[in-house]
C-alpha cells in the first residue's frame, strides 16, 4: 500500500475489537429511548453490530455506513482511545494497553 500510504487508525473498543477511527459519527451511551430505539431499529435492519462479548451495553458507537456497534467500554474510554489515535496519528492505538479492565 504506497500511494500517500494512508493507513487506518484503529481504535479497540474491548476485547480485541477495533473500528475504524474514520468510519464513526458518535460514540453515545446507551441509557436514553432515543439510543434504545435506534439500537432496536438498527437490530431489524441487520445493522447491530455486538462487540460486547456478553457483558453490559456502556457505549453505542455510529458508523457513517449507519451500522451501530455496541461496546462494554465506556464512551469515555472510547473517546479517549479515539483522542490518543489521531494524536499518535498510527494505527498502533489499537493494541491494548495494560490494566484494561476487560478480564473476566
Amino acid at each position: 500500500m504506497k500511494r500517500g500510504d494512508i493507513s487506518p487508525v484503529l481504535v479497540n473498543i474491548g476485547f480485541g475489537n477495533v473500528v475504524s477511527a474514520a468510519r464513526v459519527i458518535a460514540i453515545v451511551t446507551p441509557g436514553s429511548s432515543p439510543m434504545k430505539r435506534l439500537r432496536e431499529e438498527a437490530k431489524k435492519r441487520g445493522k447491530l453490530v455486538d462487540a460486547t462479548e456478553g457483558r453490559r451495553t456502556r457505549s453505542i458507537i455510529i458508523t457513517d455506513s449507519d451500522h451501530i456497534i455496541l461496546s462494554a467500554l465506556q464512551a469515555e474510554t472510547i473517546t479517549q482511545r479515539f483522542v490518543e489515535g489521531k494524536e499518535e496519528g498510527s494505527p498502533k492505538s489499537h493494541k491494548r494497553p495494560e490494566g484494561d479492565g476487560e478480564e473476566a
